[in-house]
């Protein structure tokens, strides 16, 4: 097989959740394998640094101020990049917030707070990509392990939404891909150096550094290429798959 089946040359990447952390990475991959690339993010302020490397790399890039949590504002960002760059290829649903309170104490607006950002905003923004999208393209849902596991951490409505993203993957998967050739894949990280990590107790990220095969926290470099190949003609027969970057934690 040909290395060139990899490339994202001519191809437009919408990237939500891109101002910090695995969103940042991803967008920096997809533009490094030749794609153009949309940034979206509540905070868009933090998107120039991100937009000037990319630029740098002789890439095209829009920043767009989205909430994904508002279907209006999904529509803006995809006319925004088919207006601005010309049409859509791939969308990477990475924009997503957590929690760690107790269920018991846990108040119904906080975790429909987690639902609507995790859930509705991957649905929204999916809905939007999809109408403009021709056949080859890919939407990728950045789940979480705990999707598939638990972690020591009362994460209930963190949990339930990513849980509910795999679910939401393979539905769209089998409406889209036989009707309109779009593929919908879940990728799973495991626990990776972001902002979001920043916050966790250093004792806890080692316990879960511990617990995988591979005995460290993931690069999100590493989580990057995998969106690359899901995003890529690479993947052309992957479609309402879950792929799990996580070192071997889900193996113990």
């Amino acid at each position: 097989m040909s290395t060139e089946r990899f490339s994202l040359a001519g191809k437009v990447a919408i990237v939500t959740g891109a101002s910090s952390g695995l969103g940042v990475a991803i967008a920096h991959a997809l533009a490094g394998a030749g794609a153009d690339v949309v940034l979206a993010a509540r905070r868009v302020a933090l998107l120039d640094g991100v937009r000037a490397d990319i630029e740098r790399r002789g890439r095209r890039v829009l920043a767009v101020e989205t909430d994904v949590t508002d279907p209006d504002a999904c529509d803006r960002m995809v006319d925004r990049a088919v207006q601005g760059l010309g049409r859509v290829d791939v969308l990477v649903n990475n924009a997503g917030i957590g929690s760690a309170v107790p269920a018991l104490r846990e108040r119904p607006e906080e975790f429909r707070r987690v639902m609507s950002v995790n859930v509705d905003g991957a649905f929204f923004a999916a809905q939007a990509a999809a109408a403009s999208m021709e056949p080859g393209s890919s939407i990728i849902n950045v789940a979480s392990v705990l999707a598939l596991t638990t972690a020591g951490l009362p994460q209930a409505a963190y949990t339930a939404s990513k849980s509910a993203l795999t679910g939401l993957t393979r539905d769209l998967a089998q409406q889209w891909t036989p009707r309109r050739g779009i593929r919908v894949n879940t990728i799973a990280p495991g626990y990776f150096l972001t902002e979001m990590t920043d916050g966790l107790p250093s004792a806890y990220l080692q316990a879960q550094a511990d617990r995988s095969l591979a005995g460290r926290l993931g690069d999100p470099d590493e989580l990057a290429g995998a969106v690359v190949f899901l995003a890529s003609d690479a993947a052309s027969y992957v479609t309402g798959a879950t792929l799990v970057v996580d070192g071997g934690l889900t193996v113990r």
